[in-house]
């Protein structure tokens, strides 16, 4: 069993440290039970969540590029004379056909941006590329397992990849809070008495796994209709993961329009359904993998 380091109880003001207080505190505690288990992966998760925290990072840097270049065009009053949504094809067409400067030294300035922008264009498609290559490469059980989360509204290959990658087996959950506290979007909680103080999310879980469920929980302030993509994405699944596909779609969009009439910024409301989203999740997992170990068991 491999321990979660950060997790093991320690007194503070212990200032001796021994391989053998160590062996002791670990075994006591271990009997107690107040060590905390960690998921180790395996060779094919620890492979596709590198290359899917590749991309993650090329996404950053994308961003922070168009920032620089963004700012650099505001600050010299550079705009465009008609609208247009920023960083679109016809955006860059008009920044490399129309956006000129007197200086050298800027005119310079301004063509390392925009290289460096669409460097980090061509660097995040070949790592979606790359992305899914590694996935048609990966066991039938993971591809099965991503297949059936992008029947979620919100969660497209990318997303699905990504949850499969940090996350695991999703069966190692036996209850979908621990799900959520995993992903760190519960609520924190000082409560004393009859008093009762909860405050912002803990964010003491995995980031990647958290910041995935937001960006999936803002699809759900459409109305709850299944798209022709979605209905093609749902061909060839099971009718138990189709039906809480279904239930998650209606109940997570009625939930977002209920607390924001009740007055909630979008923040507090998207954080609420992406929190609540992790139990459809977890459902589709169990069932997707119930489903193949039963499959083992009837083959063996």
């Amino acid at each position: 069993m491999v321990i979660a380091p950060t997790l093991v109880p320690t007194k503070a003001g212990d200032r001796v440290k021994t391989d053998r207080r160590d062996a002791e505190r670990l075994a006591s505690s271990f009997r107690a039970g107040e060590l905390t288990p960690v998921w180790v992966p395996d060779a094919a998760h620890e492979a596709l969540r590198d290359l899917v925290r590749a991309r993650e990072a090329a996404k950053q840097d994308q961003l922070r590029a168009r920032h620089r270049l963004g700012k650099y065009l505001l600050r010299h009053g550079k705009r465009p004379a008609q609208q247009m949504r920023a960083w679109t094809q016809n955006y860059l067409d008009w920044i490399k056909g129309k956006v000129t400067f007197d200086q050298r030294s800027q005119q310079v300035t301004l063509e390392d941006y925009l290289n460096e922008v669409e460097h980090a264009g061509v660097r995040i498609a070949r790592l979606e590329k790359a992305i899914d290559e590694a996935v048609e490469q990966a066991p039938e059980s993971m591809r099965e397992l991503i297949q059936a989360l992008q029947a979620l509204r919100g969660v497209a290959k990318v997303g699905a990849v990504t949850i499969v990658a940090e996350v695991g087996t999703l069966t190692r959950f036996e209850h979908p809070r621990q799900l959520m506290g995993y992903s760190g979007a519960v609520s924190s909680e000082h409560s004393s008495g009859g008093k009762i103080r909860r405050g912002g999310i803990t964010k003491t879980g995995n980031a990647h796994l958290r910041r995935v469920i937001v960006e999936a929980a803002w699809s759900q302030r459409y109305k709850p209709v299944l798209s022709v993509l979605m209905r093609k994405r749902q061909e060839g699944l099971s009718a138990e993961v189709q039906e809480i596909a279904s239930k998650a779609r209606h109940r997570l969009h009625s939930r977002y329009m209920r607390l924001l009439g009740k007055g909630k910024t979008k923040q507090e409301v998207v954080t609420a359904v992406a929190r609540e989203m992790l139990g459809f999740i977890w459902a589709i997992g169990v069932s997707v993998e119930r489903a193949q170990a039963q499959r083992v068991k009837g083959a063996a």
